[in-house]
């Protein structure tokens, strides 16, 4: 057993030196360009930035990763971790078109972790430079670009003193409800969370051995927990084989995902509930034609809630080219708990609960709840009572508490705010619990996540989920974005808090505008009792959104209070 993936480095690179560890698709397409990198290729790359590192003295200190999609990020994470340096993965810069928002997350990155240096490759140190007038921060910080580190440094690498509790990387997390934090993620974490996925997917020798090693196709963002802990590492740490290419990519053309996944035939690939509805909405029949998901054992499907309704219609549609609804994988994670907490049981069809089953809140559009599984081994999940700390019996609804090795450190330099999030304390049960802030229920052993605790809309003394409203929305009218709707309350006086839906459709919809709005009011009222105080129909990229695709609906609320969404209006007749 390896005590830390720097150890895999070495492991892998002598037991199967040419097997490739990631293939990366430049242009996305599989008939396009494509860069492999095999394990003794990936070793080598990983000392010879580590060797760099330990030249400067930076052991301990924190690193900036800045990297487009590619393979250069991966060899200089697992460099960093060589290196007994803290890995700080971040977006790069996209030059002179950084838009405000991503450059003061840039800035609050570097300054939150007081990085002492950035990775990147040349064309982001470049885009940095262009940027120093924004980004003062820079002048302290140095900079190299990877591809530029020879191979000959490799050879003075030194293995450096870790253990368990050493802090391996910050993972920042998304900031769905708050400003984002570090997440101070160990090496202990890591290899915990790692055994828990690989339990949980079912990534048996035997089972990575019949799909010759290929384990994930993904286009996930490698700087998010998601993209990073699943695709990337786990695929190391089991020293299989992962194909990856760009998130833009996969969003100009959905249909990259599942093409990429019929030729690569890999046992995981996965994303959030809105990667599935993208890729419906391009299942053409020229597509289905062309595709073999026969192989595909796991399609996870998490980081947003997981709806019914998608579930259902991705099998019915893709069942024509193979897929098999066993192997739709509803799981549950947070980048606090390094990333999975619950999985679902490979090969068996998802748990859908309406409301005749015990699930609160049905709807007849779509299952009140979908199972997100069981928790991993040595994660210990209990509900709780967010104001009384009292565990909730199964069936109640209740916060999501998560215990164990995976569990990380806590937020990087905030002790206050570790102490409430990391520090929790539960009668009868030994050990300390992480508060998700996720509400859910567990029946029968199995996890159904039910909304934020902090989004929660309380409207005349009842509780509705936001997502419901935002579900409700989406299905009254085609010209409605899928998960591109954010549901909030506001104080409306005498009247209390009344909910407002904002909704994104294409400017050549803005005709339709009063009748859209008119069937999201008769809609929510009709299937969830409310009246909405306004419907703001806004351009498509309004919405903001956190780096795994969540909407952020306190942001949303936050510019409808301040005027500054970009509303769609009808046209003058």
């Amino acid at each position: 057993m390896a005590r830390s993936l720097v150890e895999l480095l070495t492991t892998h690179a002598s037991t199967h030196p040419e097997r490739t560890a990631y293939r990366h698709l430049v242009t996305g397409d599989c008939d396009g360009e494509i860069q492999e990198l095999t394990y003794h290729r990936l070793a080598l790359r990983a000392h010879a930035v580590a060797a760099w590192l330990q030249e400067r003295g930076l052991a301990g200190s924190r690193a900036m990763l800045l990297y487009p999609p590619g393979l250069d990020f991966v060899c200089a994470y697992l460099g960093c971790l060589a290196a007994g340096v803290i890995a700080v993965p971040g977006v790069p810069p996209q030059g002179r078109a950084q838009n405000h928002r991503a450059l003061t997350r840039m800035k609050r990155l570097m300054a939150d972790a007081d990085a002492k240096v950035v990775l990147g490759d040349r064309g982001v140190l470049a885009a940095l430079d262009g940027m120093a007038e924004h980004l003062p921060e820079l002048g302290r910080i140095a900079r190299v670009a990877t591809e530029d580190i020879p191979d000959e440094l490799a050879a003075g690498w030194r293995e450096p003193e870790l253990t368990p509790d050493t802090v391996a990387f910050l993972q920042y997390t998304s900031g769905s409800t708050s400003a984002p934090r570090g997440v101070a993620v160990t090496h202990g974490n890591l290899l915990d969370n790692e055994a828990v996925i690989t339990e949980r997917m079912g990534h048996t020798p035997e089972a990575t051995a019949a799909h010759d090693h290929e384990l994930f196709v993904s286009w996930l963002p490698v700087y998010h927990d998601m993209g990073l802990i699943g695709p990337v590492l786990n695929t190391f740490y089991l020293g299989a084989t992962a194909t990856l290419f760009s998130p833009l990519h996969f969003l100009q053309r959905p249909a990259r995902w599942l093409t990429a996944v019929s030729r690569y035939r890999p046992h995981t690939s996965g994303g959030p509930n809105f990667a599935y509805e993208l890729a419906l909405k391009h299942a053409d029949p020229e597509l289905l034609d062309g595709l073999d998901l026969s192989s595909w054992r796991v399609a996870f499907n998490g980081a947003e809630p997981v709806r019914a309704a998608t579930l259902r219609r991705f099998a019915d549609t893709f069942g024509a080219a193979g897929f098999r609804r066993e192997s739709l994988y509803p799981c549950y994670g947070l980048a606090e708990a390094t990333l999975m907490v619950t999985g679902a049981t490979v090969g068996t069809a998802p748990t859908l609960l309406a409301a005749g089953d015990g699930a609160p809140n049905a709807g007849e559009a779509d299952a009140a709840a979908v199972g997100c599984g069981r928790p991993g081994p040595g994660v210990t999940m209990v509900i709780v009572h967010p104001e009384s700390g009292q565990e909730l019996p199964e069936g109640e609804t209740g916060e999501i508490w998560v215990g164990g090795a995976g569990v990380a450190k806590g937020y990087w330099r905030n002790a206050l705010a570790t102490r409430q999030t990391f520090r929790a304390e539960l009668a009868g049960r030994e050990g300390r619990f992480l508060r998700t802030g996720d509400l859910g229920f567990q029946r029968d052993g199995e996890l159904f996540v039910t909304g934020r605790l902090k989004d929660l809309i309380v409207i005349d003394g009842r509780n509705h989920y936001p997502q419901d409203l935002e579900l409700t929305a989406e299905l009254t009218h085609p010209a409605l974005r899928p998960g591109c709707t954010a549901a909030f309350s506001v104080d409306a006086g005498t009247d209390g808090e009344r909910p407002v839906i904002v909704a994104e459709v294409a400017p050549d919809d803005a005709g339709e505008s009063q009748k859209i709005t008119d069937v999201i009011r008769g809609a929510v009222g009709e299937a969830h009792g409310v009246s909405l105080r306004d419907v703001v129909l806004v351009r498509p990229g309004t919405i903001p959104k956190t780096s795994s695709g969540k909407i952020q609906r306190r942001a949303t609320r936050a510019a409808y209070l301040e005027g500054t969404l970009a509303v769609v209006t009808e046209p003058a007749v």
